[in-house]
């Protein structure tokens, strides 16, 4: 393994990873940035791929540090007038930097991304409108030659925009913020993964610690893929750890989830620069043995927000200053802290601003007035911030965490007996039965089908349903205003449920052994099925570990008047 070194120039090297495949690994020996998860002073590499079938896609473009020298490479290797497609696993004003410069290179390139990232790519960039084409979980993109590209949205606090892409003909997993490490060296594969430990931990908990359980469902989403590579953004390209590799992200997270202390993170960050300090501020508290629970609250809903106060020991609130005030969301935010989390628990404050910062003011006056106790001096950076101000941040953390074991109070007798209950609570809610159907909803000319009893009805004038969904399930196809399903309710004695499951699956179509019909609104009606009721969505909110999504039924028919609803039971409410 080469250690880095500041003695050589940065570069692009370029290998083949797989069938008409390309990586252009962007290098640079010398620490790229003045953030936390560059400390460990490795140097990094910002991997790019090309795949080459029919049609020509570039994956994961770097950031502006090695703009030009990436560019002068690409061009080597094709005719950038002739590039199809640019797919982006997350966006930030760093890679728009390239985008702008690559797009005026290949105009003709239509831009893949994710539904966040490509409503923050027509903000900053309007005339890009018709270039942008968001996707879904599981939509698929067919560049030839067998490559018939999968995507997965890995939607994470930090990256809300977060996109895997999968390529079955390779079997390579486009991972890139996750599977990563900064270090930059001339092996492109690990090898020797054994002296990789430690800078791959380091980059867990530095970027993904603060948001374990997001983490740990984008694992759960990509386990049935088969993928035998992960190819991140960072650092050597995953081939001869991946099992462990992958093990270890889920041990990492579950040691998370099981800390004693968690602390609430909330922030938004107008231009980065609050995101960095929260990091910082995160990694000091991680490094204390405290779980934290990080949340951007620019994309967070209110039941959300609620949710973690309420698992939470301490909340530590972070924001910028725009137009000499705090934004909509952070206001929202520290009037739900306000009005729910208990003044016993620890706060915090911190923020960056340009020429005043009222909103941090504001905060901490609103927190004191209320009577919560800080732990640690409020944190106020003014533009940037600098290697001095982030120590500064990961001190606080440290502190907050140190201080919040001390002032930890044991838990009462009360608690005590109600965990020693909690499985008789769980037997209870168990008994809580529901009607056993399918929804089925439609991908452009794909139909896919998911099991569930977690529905009943919710109003009568007009008739509407509710159902409760996880996000494997389908989640991205029937939690949008518009998006329409087909209810199909099954009949008691006919087993048309072992064609089925509860997760989404890539690949398997259910009902090839089914007979069915098309709907109205174009899904697929099982006529085996007792009853099917035809469904747009209205409204949703999140709760807990599923969305509620409320849909207005616009046709239905009983298609077996005499058979009798299947039900569900169940022995415990801690699972299915």
């Amino acid at each position: 393994m080469t250690i880095a070194t500041s003695s050589r120039p940065r570069d692009v090297q370029v290998a083949n990873v797989g069938e008409h495949t390309l990586i252009l690994r962007s290098r640079t020996w010398e620490r790229l940035k003045f953030e936390v998860e560059y400390s460990r002073q490795r140097g990094t590499t910002a991997n790019s791929y090309l795949i080459q079938a029919d049609k020509t896609a570039l994956i994961d473009p770097p950031g502006e540090s090695f703009t030009e020298i990436f560019l002068e490479e690409l061009a080597r290797h094709i005719n950038l007038n002739t590039l199809d497609y640019i797919i982006l696993g997350h966006v930030n004003p760093n890679r728009r930097v390239t985008l702008e410069k690559l797009l005026t290179q290949a105009p003709q390139a239509t831009l893949i991304c994710s539904r966040p990232a490509a409503n923050a790519l027509k903000t900053a960039f309007p005339e890009w409108e018709s270039r942008i084409q968001a996707v879904r979980f599981e939509d698929t993109l067919d560049l030839g030659q067998g490559h018939q590209l999968i995507f997965i949205t890995v939607p994470t606090p930090r990256w809300p925009d977060g996109l895997f892409t999968y390529d079955p003909n390779t079997k390579i997993l486009y991972t890139d913020k996750f599977f990563g490490a900064h270090i930059c060296e001339d092996t492109l594969f690990d090898e020797d993964w054994k002296k990789l430990d430690a800078e791959r931990r380091y980059y867990f908990d530095c970027l993904h610690a603060p948001q374990a359980k997001q983490v740990e469902a984008a694992l759960d989403k990509v386990a049935i893929l088969g993928a035998r590579c992960y190819a991140p953004g960072h650092g050597p390209v995953v081939r001869y750890s991946l099992s462990r590799f992958t093990y270890d992200y889920r041990q990492w997270c579950q040691g998370q989830k099981s800390l004693d202390l968690n602390v609430a993170l909330l922030y938004t960050s107008a231009y980065g620069n609050t995101g960095i300090l929260a990091n910082a501020i995160a990694r000091g508290l991680t490094e204390n043995g405290v779980n934290v629970e990080s949340l951007n609250c620019e994309l967070a809903e209110p039941a959300e927000i609620a949710r973690i106060l309420e698992a939470s020991d301490g909340i530590i609130i972070g924001s910028p200053t725009l137009g000499g005030h705090a934004p909509t969301q952070i206001q929202t935010a520290l009037g739900i802290v306000l009005s729910t989390a208990a003044k016993t628990k620890l706060a915090g404050v911190f923020g960056s601003y340009g020429w005043s910062g009222e909103a941090i003011d504001l905060i901490e006056n609103k927190l004191k007035d209320a009577n919560y106790r800080l732990g640690f001096e409020t944190i106020r950076v003014r533009f940037s911030p600098t290697q001095e101000t982030l120590q500064q941040c990961q001190a606080a953390g440290a502190t907050f965490a140190q201080t919040l074991k001390k002032t930890k109070k044991l838990r009462t007798p009360r608690q005590v007996i109600a965990e020693a209950n909690t499985d008789r609570t769980e037997q209870a809610v168990g008994r809580i039965i529901g009607s056993l159907c399918v929804v089925t909803t439609r991908d452009q000319e794909n139909h896919k089908g998911i099991l569930t009893s977690w529905i009943s009805q919710a109003t009568f004038n007009p008739p509407g349903i509710m159902i409760a969904i996880a996000q494997e399930q389908n989640v991205d196809l029937m939690s949008h205003i518009g998006d329409q399903f087909v209810l199909n309710i099954l009949k008691e004695g006919r087993n048309i449920r072992r064609y089925f499951s509860r997760q989404s699956t890539l690949g398997d179509n259910p009902f090839a052994n089914l007979e069915t019909k098309i709907a109205d609104n174009g899904c697929l009606i099982l006529t085996e099925a007792l009853a099917y009721l035809e469904c747009t969505v209205t409204n949703q909110l999140e709760c807990g570990d599923r969305r509620l999504i409320y849909a207005v039924v616009n046709k239905g028919e009983v298609l077996e008047s005499n058979g009798v609803t299947a039900v569900e039971h169940r022995k415990s409410g801690s699972h299915y």
